[in-house]
């Protein structure tokens, strides 16, 4: 099945709204209009050609997104902010056969009009005959390419199938009980995957979306969760940093129709976990953890062992089997440290035109991730880094999720990022980068910090070198930018 009619299997003739606020279509509208598209797409290109596709979220982009997938084309969604070098780049290496984009970006990537369409090429789409024989349609085939940064600096494109889509579509919309009742507000862009799920889910239930692509603006998040009636919020952890410690208003706030919001994209420290439960105690607070290589989602922790299995991913979400090895491949014991992999038809069919680093991420069926984490006597698994984030200090291994979570708990700190410096006798040093409210950055000193972790810390985990900033450097995905 082509995941597209996966999608609207059950509600391509609803009347009803998918998009509100400053864009509305209904259900039924989308689904005719996508489909006029995708027919004019295969007039003019064929199939198994790859599309790129940059816009901010809009009834533009979801229009273009789906019909790219109606065709039997490849959809490549970009950063429309994407620097000229690494477009120029992705476009090569796809042999893209069209770009669709927004005129503030093809003017700024200097695009001819040949290269490229533009929103109003929708407006001229027709075609007297929708016909579509896709009864023999084959899921393995590629849907779209999310390109993520690479270990050497170059985009890797991850290749996702129609069954990866669908597979994890089901998976999310059986462990949250999404329904036709549910409204999320977007805040995630969709050539991210985490925003992307959220259009897949909502589209296959029936429920409806509300987009902000301003999160800078936090009054207007606000407002926009109050008066949409939003039911669900998803955000990285930075989404919820900002809004706990720089909103004057988010904690003593009422959002009487926000049932629950997710978190994903990172791991958030559990001290602002507990600040928004105490904050908003009716609200559920989903943890979760993904990858662009499984499609979005992974795991998840079912909301009422929080406090039982604090800092844990949780376990594996329906479909998706979860281990943690060692380096010789076994299964750790508890306690014990290892990489987790998984194992399910979410899993990526491979890096775009990278065997080698195909081979490298998937072995025997697994998808080794590249995080490390332990396992409790349940099975509850707990990231503890990154393969490649572990500081060496004097031959000890550190972690830096510890070392943030004790300066994340100081009052008017947002954020803190720890890394590895050279040093010339320990191998490496620790260096904190931490940023406060501003206001607040005076009542900061770099000895008051290596005191408190000194209180809370082995002393070889305390910071040498400590950065006091008070802005936080975030991407469009909400990710934060560290060395900014």
């Amino acid at each position: 099945m082509n995941a597209f009619d996966f999608f609207f299997e059950n509600t391509g003739k609803l009347e009803k709204n998918f998009l509100v606020g400053k864009e509305e279509i209904s259900f039924s509208e989308l689904y005719s209009n996508s489909l006029q598209l995708a027919v004019t797409l295969r007039e003019q290109f064929g199939e198994g050609r790859n599309i790129i596709l940059m816009s901010p979220n809009n009834l533009f982009f979801v229009t273009v997104y789906l019909a790219v997938l109606k065709s039997g084309n490849t959809v490549v969604p970009l950063d429309p902010m994407i620097e000229e070098e690494k477009f120029r780049y992705i476009r090569a290496i796809s042999e893209s056969v069209t770009v669709f984009v927004v005129p503030p970006v093809k003017n700024r990537l200097k695009l001819s009009d040949e290269e490229c369409l533009l929103p109003d090429f929708l407006c001229d789409t027709s075609s007297d005959t929708i016909v579509f024989n896709d009864s023999n349609f084959d899921r393995e085939r590629t849907a779209e390419l999310i390109f993520t940064s690479g270990s050497t600096g170059a985009p890797k494109g991850v290749m996702l199938s129609h069954k990866n889509l669908i597979a994890n579509t089901d998976s999310i919309v059986e462990y949250l009980a999404l329904s036709g009742s549910d409204r999320m507000l977007v805040v995630l862009p969709f050539y991210y995957c985490y925003g992307l799920s959220l259009l897949h889910t909502h589209l296959r239930v029936g429920g409806s979306l509300v987009f902000n692509n301003s999160f800078i603006f936090l009054g207007a998040v606000l407002n926009d969760l109050k008066n949409h009636s939003c039911t669900g919020f998803a955000g990285v952890p930075s989404h919820f940093q900002i809004l706990l410690r720089k909103s004057d208003s988010f904690k003593t706030t009422g959002f009487p129709e926000l049932k629950y919001v997710t978190q994903a994209g990172g791991k958030l420290a559990t001290v602002f976990i507990d600040e928004f439960k105490q904050a908003h105690p009716q609200v559920d607070f989903v943890v979760m953890y993904g990858q662009t290589e499984a499609t979005a989602r992974l795991s998840y922790l079912p909301v009422e062992l929080y406090e039982e299995r604090k800092g844990s991913i949780g376990k594996g979400i329906p479909g998706v089997e979860l281990q943690v090895v060692n380096a010789e491949g076994y299964q750790v014991k508890a306690g014990e440290t290892g990489e987790v992999i998984a194992r399910g038809d979410n899993v990526m069919s491979g890096y775009y035109k990278d065997e080698e680093g195909t081979a490298q991420a998937i072995r025997n069926g697994w998808l080794y991730t590249g995080d490390l984490g332990t396992v409790d006597a349940d099975g509850f698994i707990y990231l503890t880094a990154r393969s490649k984030e572990i500081i060496k200090v004097g031959g000890k291994r550190i972690s830096p999720k510890e070392i943030e979570a004790v300066i994340l708990a100081m009052e008017n700190v947002v954020d803190c990022t720890i890394e590895g410096v050279e040093d010339e006798i320990l191998g490496e040093a620790i260096k904190a980068t931490v940023i406060v409210n501003q206001g607040s950055i005076d009542k900061f000193s770099a000895e008051q910090i290596r005191e408190y972790c000194g209180s809370h810390l082995e002393l070889y985990k305390v910071p040498q070198f400590i950065d006091i900033q008070d802005k936080l450097a975030i991407s469009a995905t909400g990710k934060k930018i560290k060395n900014a």
